[in-house]
């Protein structure tokens, strides 16, 4: 680990619900939540309006409805967020050739190998700037952790959120980490956290107390060392500058090993449907199908298939991961289900671009929130799908967002990013004076901010 605080994690503040925010003034200042609008829907994101009523990712969409009934319930835009990210994450490069991009929202930065910053005061020169020129480009906030490591880093920027900014200068790591949870730790999910909570352990201060022998001990020593060490605050991970993913994946560790053919098959079919949403979020396919069991005495057994060409259609992936079950025997039990996607392949802008219009095979999750009756479906409306807040265009009111449709009718909000809210009015799905276009830019282009020079030449 360094001695100067000069790794940045960067987090985009409830990234997907802030885009929308941005794009809809009458949104504003209110509960908003991104996802899955089908029966079987999860959340994606929730602003932080709508986390005041307990609503989270990957919540199911059916109880954050529950929760938050008067929130603003939205299809995701995964292109307008792609092209928003990219935006970021040239931000980010210009400060560093050492990003490390982990989603769309997230990523670290070496400071120290760009040379912006080389200690403390330049480090937090530098996060402001970066703060300061997102809200400028995007018109959106981050949260930004200075720190001498990544988990550090990362640490900080969940302590700074919503909107800040938190520098852990180096000596104090002990004190800060001693009361945190164990779960703040990386590679400490559900099953590890409750294995040392019976053990004991809840907090990283009593894991250091444990000792590593306690820890390898108790979770293997490969995990047991890397958590000792990181109880320590040791962590001499490097910034890893973006490369190319190899594949994508999803996998699910079971409480009670699974018995039932019929709910392995299930919990497979679900995975296969996580496996595409998040393809489809990096906007990629992929040609190999990959299928992960472990079974009731932790052997693993991986079988693969290769398509013709790649995909992101969740049936094709489902079907490949059923045909690749059968040839698994799972009757003594399974403790462990995973599906990936490799041979990895990127969209064309045009894929995107129907991706939103929902033109192209749906997850259960992205269905429209109410379906049509289907006298209604019958004829030219049939092909017109409106997704909750997706953009459309009136020839005579101009742009505007759906906010819902159903029983032949779609209704819409017109009003643009820089507009006052605005008024809603509805219509037939098959209006002819009603299409659907791409989403406006957050911020108006031309002069919008300091050079990235400044930032960090002055020290």
């Amino acid at each position: 680990m360094r001695s100067a605080p000069t790794i940045l994690h960067l987090d985009m503040d409830a990234f997907y619900a802030s885009v929308e925010q941005a794009s809809k003034p009458s949104l504003r200042g209110k509960a908003v939540v991104v996802g899955g609008l089908g029966p079987r829907g999860v959340v994606a994101t929730a602003s932080y309006e709508a986390r005041v009523f307990g609503v989270r990712s990957a919540m199911p969409m059916a109880q954050a409805r529950r929760l938050a009934p008067h929130a603003a319930y939205l299809v995701p835009r995964f292109g307008l967020y792609r092209s928003i990210s990219e935006q970021v994450m040239g931000l980010l490069r210009t400060l560093s050739p050492l990003v490390e991009p982990l989603s769309l929202d997230e990523a670290f930065v070496d400071l120290e190998a760009g040379g912006t910053a080389w200690d403390a005061e330049s480090a937090r020169r530098v996060g402001a700037g970066l703060r300061a020129e997102i809200r400028a480009v995007t018109g959106l906030t981050g949260s930004v952790g200075l720190a001498a490591s990544k988990m550090l880093a990362k640490i900080a920027s969940e302590q700074a959120k919503p909107d800040g900014l938190v520098l852990i200068e180096p000596g104090t790591e002990r004190a800060l980490l001693g009361p945190l949870s164990v779960r703040t730790l990386p590679g400490v999910g559900p099953a590890t956290g409750d294995h040392l909570r019976r053990a004991g352990i809840t907090t990283v201060e009593e894991l250091a107390e444990a000792g590593e022998d306690e820890l390898v001990r108790l979770l293997g020593k490969a995990h047991g060392q890397a958590l000792y060490a990181m109880a320590l605050a040791r962590d001499d991970r490097p910034v890893v500058a973006e490369r190319e993913a190899k594949s994508v994946s999803v996998e699910d560790t079971y409480d009670v090993d699974i018995h039932d053919r019929v709910r392995v098959g299930l919990e497979v079919q679900r995975l296969a449907d996580r496996c595409v949403r998040r393809l489809r979020a990096a906007g990629l396919s992929g040609r190999t199908i990959v299928l992960k069991v472990r079974r009731y005495d932790f052997s693993t057994l991986t079988r693969s298939e290769t398509l013709r060409g790649p995909t992101d259609d969740p049936a094709v992936v489902r079907e490949a991961a059923a045909r690749l079950l059968d040839s698994v025997d799972t009757t003594g039990g399974v403790r462990l289900l995973g599906v990936g996607v490799s041979g990895l392949a990127d969209y064309t802008q045009e894929d995107l671009f129907a991706q939103a219009a929902g033109e192209r095979v749906e997850l259960p999750d992205e269905e429209p929130e109410r379906e049509e009756p289907a006298e209604e479906r019958q004829g030219p409306a049939a092909e017109r799908r409106w997704p909750a807040g997706h953009d459309v265009r009136h020839a005579v009111h101009g742009h505007g967002w759906v906010q819902g449709s159903g029983l032949g009718r779609v209704t819409v909000r017109f009003e643009t990013p820089g507009s006052a809210p605005g008024r809603v009015r509805t219509f037939r799905v098959d209006d002819p004076d009603l299409e659907p276009v791409d989403p406006l830019p957050l911020v108006p282009s031309g002069p919008r901010r300091p050079e990235a020079a400044d930032r960090g030449a002055a020290g």
